[in-house]
Formats: C-alpha cells, sequence, structure tokens
C-alpha cells in the first residue's frame, strides 16, 4: 500500500520504517527541517536498537522516503497516519494542536478517498474532533471525498520498538466500519502470521485503550515502589517480597521491580492527560492522583538517602551518576528520575559527575557544563564521594568493586535500581543504600559504621584510602588526566 505516515518522531520513524520493511511504499512527512534532512543523509535523530539498519535498508530499497511537504504526504497515501507529538499541557491535558494541524491539512488538501488513523496517543473523543476538522475543511473548500478515521494506538516500548512493532502481543484497531477494519486488517496482516493478533473495538474504547494500558503498568510501579518504602521502615527485603508475590500468576513478574520512579515520554504524560480527561468527565480520579504523586516523591528518595548519611551535607560533595536516561536502551531523558536528582543536587551545591552508554550528548545538551558528562563510567568515581547508579544498563551490573572502592573517596554506593547484594557490598566494605533492602554500611577499624567520616585513613580491610580530602581531587591523577 501506499502509506503517509505525519510526524518522523519516535512512533512515526518506527511505524513507517517498520511498515516498508513490509513492502509498503511509505513516505515520512515532518515539519522539522533538521530532523528531515538529518533522516536523508542517512542519520538516525533517536537511539533505537534495530532502527537504523532498517531505514538504511528501505531507504536504500526506494520503499522509504522522508519529506517536509505535507500536501505531497496527503496526494501519496491511501492510508493516512497521525504520529506527531502530544505532549502535556501546563495543566496536564494533552497538546492536539499538532494533530489537528495535521487533520485541517488532510482536509485541504485530500483529492481522493482517504483512511486517517490516529496513531498518536489521544484522549478519548479525538477521532471525532479529527473528523470533524477534516470535514470542515473539505466543506469550506466545496469538495466532497469519502474518509474514515480510525484509532490505532501503539504500544512500543522505547529500547524494543522495533521488536514490539515487528512482533506485536496485541494490534488494537478502533473502527465504525467494515471496510476500514479490512483495510487496516490487510496492512497489518504480515506482523499477525503466527496467531490472531488483531483486537477490534469501537473507537473510543480504543483511543481509552493506550492510557488504560501506561495507566496499569504506571499503578504497578508506583504501588511496588510504596511497598519498597514500608519495606525499608519495617525491616523487610522488597526483592523477596517481588520474588514471593511474582509466583503468584494473577501478579505476573513484569512491572513489579521497585526503583527510583519511572520517566520517560508515555507513563508521566498519560497519567497527566488521563487524571486531566477523568476531571473533564466528573470522574475523581484518585488512584490516578496517587500513582503520580507517589512518582514524584519516589525520584527524591535517593538524595535524601544521601542526605541521611552526609549529614545533610551535600555542598561541595561530588557525586558519580550511573546512567541518565530513563531507561536502558534509549536516550531519552524526559521526566527521568536523573532529571530531578541532578536538579536536587545542584541546588544543594552539589557536583555531579555523570556517565551513560548513550544519553551523554543529550544530557550535555540539557546541562551545558552544569554537569561533567564523562565517556567512561571509570571516570566519573576516581576521587568522587559516592555513587548513585540511575539507569539499569548491563554494564552496571558487574563493576570492578575492588577497583571501585579504591576510586571512590568514600566506599558509598546508593543504588536507584537494586542492581546489588547489600549482604555482599557490606562484606566488600561499602556503604551500601538501596531500594526497599537493608542498608549495608562498612566498617572502620574500631568497629563502628562509617557514615559520616570524610577521608578515613583506611577501612576494614586496611587499604589506605586513595584520596584522603575533598582538596585532593583536583591534584588526583584520575581527575587531572579526565577532567582539563
Amino acid at each position: 500500500m501506499n502509506v503517509t505516515v505525519f510526524g518522523a518522531g519516535y512512533v512515526g520513524l518506527v511505524t513507517g520504517t517498520c511498515l516498508a520493511e513490509m513492502g509498503n511504499s511509505v513516505l515520512c512527512v515532518d515539519v522539522d527541517a533538521e530532523r528531515i534532512n538529518a533522516l536523508r543523509a542517512g542519520r538516525i535523530p533517536i537511539y533505537e536498537p534495530g532502527l537504523e539498519p532498517l531505514v538504511t535498508a528501505n531507504v536504500a530499497a526506494g520503499r522509504l522516503r522522508f519529506s517536509r511537504d505535507a500536501d505531497q504526504g496527503v496526494d501519496h497515501g491511501e492510508i493516512l497516519f497521525i504520529a506527531v507529538g502530544t505532549p502535556a499541557c501546563d495543566d496536564g491535558q494533552a497538546d492536539l494542536r499538532f494533530v489537528f494541524q495535521v487533520a485541517e491539512r488532510i482536509g485541504r488538501r485530500m483529492g481522493a478517498d482517504k483512511i486517517v488513523v490516529d496513531k498518536s496517543t489521544v484522549p478519548v473523543g479525538t477521532a471525532d474532533k479529527v473528523r470533524s476538522t477534516i470535514a470542515a475543511a473539505l466543506k469550506k473548500r466545496g469538495a466532497d471525498f469519502d474518509f474514515d478515521v480510525v484509532s490505532n494506538p501503539e504500544f512500543l516500548k522505547e529500547g524494543a520498538a522495533v521488536n514490539d512493532f515487528m512482533r506485536p502481543d496485541r494490534i488494537i484497531i478502533g473502527a465504525d466500519r467494515d471496510q476500514s477494519r479490512a483495510r487496516l486488517e490487510q496492512l497489518y496482516q504480515p506482523f499477525s502470521r503466527n496467531r490472531d493478533k488483531f483486537v477490534h473495538m469501537d473507537v473510543r474504547s480504543a483511543e481509552l485503550s493506550k492510557y488504560a494500558a501506561n495507566a496499569m503498568l504506571a499503578a504497578r510501579i508506583s504501588l511496588m515502589n510504596e511497598l519498597a518504602n514500608l519495606a525499608d521502615r519495617v525491616g523487610a527485603d522488597i526483592e523477596a517480597v517481588r520474588l514471593g508475590i511474582g509466583r503468584d500468576p494473577r501478579i505476573g513478574t513484569h512491572f513489579i521491580y521497585a526503583g527510583a520512579g519511572y520517566g520517560g515520554t508515555c507513563f508521566p504524560k498519560d497519567i497527566k492527560a488521563l487524571i486531566h480527561t477523568a476531571a473533564e468527565a466528573g470522574v475523581e480520579a484518585d488512584l490516578m492522583k496517587s500513582v503520580e504523586r507517589v512518582n514524584e516523591r519516589q525520584k527524591s528518595l535517593l538524595v535524601r538517602k544521601m542526605r541521611s548519611h552526609y549529614g545533610d551535607h551535600l555542598g561541595g560533595r561530588t557525586i558519580a551518576l550511573w546512567g541518565l536516561a530513563f531507561k536502558p536502551n534509549t536516550n531519552d531523558m524526559r521526566e527521568a528520575p536523573s532529571r530531578a536528582i541532578i536538579g536536587e543536587l545542584l541546588a544543594a551545591g552539589a557536583r555531579v559527575w555523570a556517565y551513560d552508554p548513550v544519553a551523554g550528548d543529550e544530557a550535555r545538551r540539557l546541562y551545558g557544563n552544569q554537569v561533567d558528562v564523562c565517556e567512561r563510567r571509570q571516570d566519573t568515581v576516581a576521587g568522587a564521594d559516592g555513587l548513585a547508579i540511575l539507569t539499569e544498563w548491563n554494564e552496571f551490573r558487574s563493576p570492578d568493586f575492588d577497583q571501585l572502592r579504591i576510586d571512590l573517596l568514600e566506599p558509598t554506593i546508593f543504588d536507584g535500581r537494586n542492581l546489588y547484594d547489600p549482604r555482599r557490598l557490606g562484606q566488600l566494605g561499602f556503604n551500601y543504600y538501596s531500594i526497599g533492602r537493608p542498608a549495608a554500611e562498612r566498617k572502620i577499624d574500631n568497629g563502628t559504621a562509617a557514615g559520616t567520616p570524610r577521608g578515613t585513613p583506611k577501612i576494614d580491610n586496611g587499604r589506605p584510602s586513595p584520596i584522603s580530602s575533598k582538596a585532593d581531587i583536583k591534584n588526583s591523577p584520575a581527575h587531572q588526566g579526565v577532567r582539563q
């Protein structure tokens, strides 16, 4: 089929590329000249595993093209996908102006019958408004062409989006016409060969399904984080609790990991939009409000643990951060816990040395010289007061703890993703604070816990501390070799 995708961002680019991979002729349209020029030059503006080779192959085959010309897009596609951004407004509602701009352009230009597909995450009732916008533009022209508006929400996980699209667990099609439903099934049939993955419903139910899915997942995360905070107070281990409840098939093992909070483009924005939609409908969304409130509080938990450990004196200290993206396999830092933590540390007068395998450039763009973004993880810890783990990248799971203990000014780890075993870290001579698990404290040679002393001459294994005071950081070989 000839398919046009309006919006060459995360959802639009993945959608267009995967449809082209199945033999369709796809034109991706975006108003961002820099993005379109980059794509035409073979540069992918987002980090998504497996996407770049697919884009390259389909561009070379002539099945995937990029343009800024919306009229060309309307002319090209028999099926027109709207996959533009729907950011949150200040009051939480989804900003739909880009959706309606595309709808108006479709109505002003279309010269044949079309199927318009809402791929963007939009509130219930948006398809009706898109339909009205297109109809009004047609009427103004005096044109009479048949069109339908279908809801086809995306369920793509950042870091696994290509696989999610190519091997979906469900394909929701919200359509009121049998003809439109059949055309969408035909388009998606190559992705549903092993079993029937189509879920048909009315348009409004399809629109709500995306919000319902994200609300359910966000609620599980916030519930586990709240249980973790309880476990922290009563001396339980949330990891043991997770294993215990995860064996229950009614609960399962997904999205029950305690941590530093959720982030990204979907959960925070969609929870806000759902709360706003509920308010407009006269429904009290108390649970969703709590999910959001718990998550915002959770993002500050590690800093509270730092303040407790350092005696509320963060000014002048240096904290190393491992992980900046809101999850692994993406460079997306939008609403990431790292953003909240960096903000609090800088406000308290602390220095931040940070590393992320792919989000470093994004961090430099966001923070400039406020944050020292390093090229290697080991460059962040030499001379730092402590280390915080914020993203569960695989390369952080098994570091050289002996070297880490030497490099840190004080061997202290704040683990926001529960990657390590508290008992083992304590035995290795670390102060170790995680989420909802017993803390481990190193022992100095008089047998007392070493929570606040700085520059302690030696720890329980007798090894002298490599840097005895904060003033030595600038003169340390590691610091001079990395941070000129």
